[in-house]
């Protein structure tokens, strides 16, 4: 998303950044969801800084900015995971290309790949511990018809499992997970998002074997042509010189 003044380039006095701080990836998952349908803003993507510590990013005119921090840091509120929020007006273009920022949404556009899970509900599954995330992730895609899209660790033991199908069979794989979790060790946070925007769906990681790389067309040809018989020219310099009679 670009913004541009009269002059046609990019407007920066107008422009912001917006940073909302989670404690888990499900709960920044949802607050940039929150952001992207609550104002006119691109999500440029998330820094994890370890220790659970997780920050969306959104970039987009000062007031749409505004509006989706104060979302989204109300919507990791109701989750008990906010942890801060910060809006920057006009900021310089020194700051946007020293930080890992400006050039994420330009790497996401060269993308040639396609996710065969696009258009397809979100399903995340924080636990503490790794053990207890692959037997949530078993119980998920045995419950429901669900596809395993990828995982994300973001330190301090967080591993979310991230899922993607219809609505019901998330929502149902999504519980079935959350027992055997808790069964097997520590749930930390989940999420569903049941209509992801196109922003949220390329900031999110997707293992490889989902990724449909562009395939040349082959057509057939079905033309086939024999080989001719090369007739050879004779010499014609040894060819001989008819004589002409003299006529009296």
């Amino acid at each position: 998303m670009q913004f541009q003044g009269a002059n046609g380039q990019e407007d920066f006095r107008d422009m912001a950044l917006g940073l909302v701080s989670t404690g888990s990836f499900p709960a920044i998952v949802g607050c940039a969801d929150m952001m992207l349908k609550s104002a006119g803003v691109a999500l440029v993507g998330y820094e994890k800084i370890g220790g659970g510590q997780c920050t969306a990013i959104v970039r987009g005119r000062i007031s749409d900015v505004r509006l989706a921090v104060e979302a989204g840091a109300e919507t990791a509120e109701k989750f008990g995971q906010l942890i801060s929020k910060l809006v920057i007006p006009r900021p310089l273009p020194n700051l946007e290309v020293v930080l890992p920022i400006g050039h994420r949404l330009s790497q996401l556009s060269q993308s040639n790949g396609h996710s065969r899970l696009s258009n397809q509900a979100i399903g995340l599954l924080e636990t503490r511990g790794f053990p207890a995330m692959v037997g949530a992730c078993d119980a998920m895609l045995k419950a429901a018809d669900v596809q395993l899209a990828s995982y994300e660790k973001i330190g301090a033991g967080l591993c979310t499992a991230i899922i993607r199908g219809t609505v019901a069979n998330v929502a149902m794989a999504v519980e079935a997970g959350m027992y055997e979790a808790e069964r097997i060790g520590d749930l930390n946070a989940v999420m569903v998002i049941p209509r992801p925007l196109d922003d949220l769906e390329q900031t999110l990681p997707v293992a490889s074997c989902w990724i449909e790389q562009p395939q040349a067309v082959m057509l057939p040809v079905a033309i086939r042509e024999t080989e001719k018989e090369l007739v050879q020219l004779p010499d014609l310099a040894k060819l001989p010189i008819p004589i002409q009679e003299e006529v009296e």
